[in-house]
């Protein structure tokens, strides 16, 4: 993987910004689960993954009087979102999907767990058109702030093999006042699933293999008596600039940023009705150099602004 120089330094130095002030927190960072649609409980997988997952009560200044913490929780939640945004390209055709995830903690911080979604255009491998991620980690305290190490698995049932892949992940979290913020690296080695099988121009060539690097920044404030969170997330891909094994990258034009605005709400404990902004800097003149693939049915690119709203009930 070639990475450009200029547009990663400013990605590294965009996610230092917002992840080095969690050493002068007084709370640990977010970890539950009710953003748009990119983690169970408090992973990034049980929702959209665009925007780090935070802890809403936390955010909010809305607490429950301490309980005694069992060794091991379990926490899931079921999402209904108005499109499956990945890294801001939609993996649902632009097109509404049904997602969930379960968590299984231990008090150590070890933890593990699993998130679903259907698929549909960009992100069909075939069998049950069905993305899994299996993933497993540990959370641990630094200096004020909180690390998050782990492993994703992404796989997709009964579809074609060679598109699965696993990537590591290593999360940083801490508070600044009322705003929680989270910067995280996401690094996937070397997988066919990555490969540029289809480059731009050029013969095709199967089998081959590619890496894959995401830098992201998060932010949240939760508005003081209400039960109102606002979120911002920016971040950076870098990887393969072609199509992989199954006409998909999860880096499709080898580097670009996405980005979110939005807010969650919480009328009860339990449910949260969310909104966001998501966009991208990708093109439509590259985005065309990878149609028919990046696009939906009616032609229109899959990574252009949207809105998403959605539903979450957790527990």
């Amino acid at each position: 993987m070639s990475i450009r120089f200029a547009s990663a330094a400013s990605a590294v130095a965009l996610v230092a910004a917002l992840s080095s002030p969690a050493f002068a927190a007084e709370t640990e960072a977010a970890d539950t689960s009710i953003i748009i649609a990119d983690s169970a409980e408090d992973e990034t997988v049980v929702t959209l993954r665009a925007i780090e997952p935070v802890d809403l009560a936390t955010a909010s200044g809305v607490q429950d009087a301490p309980e005694e913490t069992p060794a091991i929780t379990i926490s899931g939640a079921a999402t209904l979102t108005s499109d499956y945004r990945f890294r801001g390209v939609s993996q649902s055709d632009e097109g509404m999907a049904v997602q969930g995830g379960l968590t299984i903690s231990h008090e150590s911080g070890l933890y593990a767990g699993a998130w679903g979604s259907n698929l549909s255009g960009w992100g069909t491998f075939g069998g049950a058109n069905m993305e899994l991620d299996l993933y497993a980690g540990f959370k641990f305290g630094v200096g004020e702030g909180t690390l998050d190490t782990g492993v994703t698995w992404y796989m997709y049932p009964s579809g074609a093999d060679e598109t699965d892949f696993a990537e590591l992940y290593a999360k940083l979290s801490g508070t600044v006042g009322p705003i929680a913020l989270t910067g995280g690296v996401f690094y996937a080695p070397k997988q066919e699933a990555l490969g540029n099988w289809f480059p731009v121009g050029a013969p095709a060539d199967p089998g081959d293999k590619e890496d894959n690097i995401y830098l992201s920044g998060d932010a949240a404030y939760g508005i003081g008596g209400a039960p109102i969170t606002l979120k911002a997330h920016i971040g950076y891909s870098d990887g393969n600039p072609g199509l992989g094994p199954n006409g998909t990258s999860i880096a499709p034009t080898g580097t670009y940023f996405d980005w979110s605005l939005g807010a969650d709400i919480v009328p009860i404990s339990g449910l949260t009705l969310s909104v966001s902004y998501v966009d991208t800097d990708i093109s439509e003149a590259e985005a065309s150099l990878i149609r028919p693939n990046f696009a939906t049915l009616d032609g229109n690119s899959i990574s252009d602004a949207t809105v998403v709203f959605s539903v979450t009930a957790s527990f």
